[in-house]
């Protein structure tokens, strides 16, 4: 089957079955002080894109884009069905997510992600899709549970010199 990703504007029971069981997945990873997911109803409001990886007509992983400021926008709500990690499904939504960031002009993505040894799959993910570690930003404060990353999006130019190739 194959798998496609869609915008989403409206909740499903599907759709919440899925970001319900997103938040019990990181259920001991820290505590709620610590924990910034947002819910349902929090991904789909004015300044956040919400999407959804969809198979067989049902969600298979997820991911937001929520504006912080002008040119900057912060990567939401990351996952994968567990037993569907290991296919490239979370690498095809992070790469469909920052190309749409791209596309709209936008010069740099961030995230949150816990610092928790649950989380090193995730880090490593964005770490390879050219995320590097930063300080807090937008309205987080530095917590050491949390892992601060962020990537700059750079347009290429074509490059009109006479001689260039």
């Amino acid at each position: 089957m194959s798998i496609t990703v869609e915008r989403v504007e409206s909740s499903t029971p599907a759709l919440a079955d899925f970001i319900a069981a997103h938040h019990a997945d990181m259920v001991g990873t820290a505590p709620p002080e610590s924990q910034h997911a947002l819910p349902l109803e929090g991904l789909l409001v004015p300044g956040v894109r919400l999407f959804a990886a969809v198979e067989d007509g049902a969600p298979v992983a997820t991911g937001a884009l929520a504006a912080v400021d002008d040119g900057h926008e912060e990567l939401k709500s990351m996952r994968t069905d567990p037993q569907l990690r290991g296919r490239g499904i979370g690498r095809t939504m992070l790469s469909f997510l920052i190309e749409d960031a791209r596309s709209r002009g936008i010069r740099r993505l961030s995230l949150e992600t816990g610092a928790d040894d649950f989380f090193a799959p995730a880090r490593m993910m964005y770490t390879r899709a050219g995320f590097v570690e930063c300080e807090a930003f937008g309205r987080y404060a530095p917590d050491p549970l949390s892992t601060f990353m962020t990537l700059a999006l750079v347009r290429s130019v074509p490059d009109h010199r006479a001689g260039a190739r």
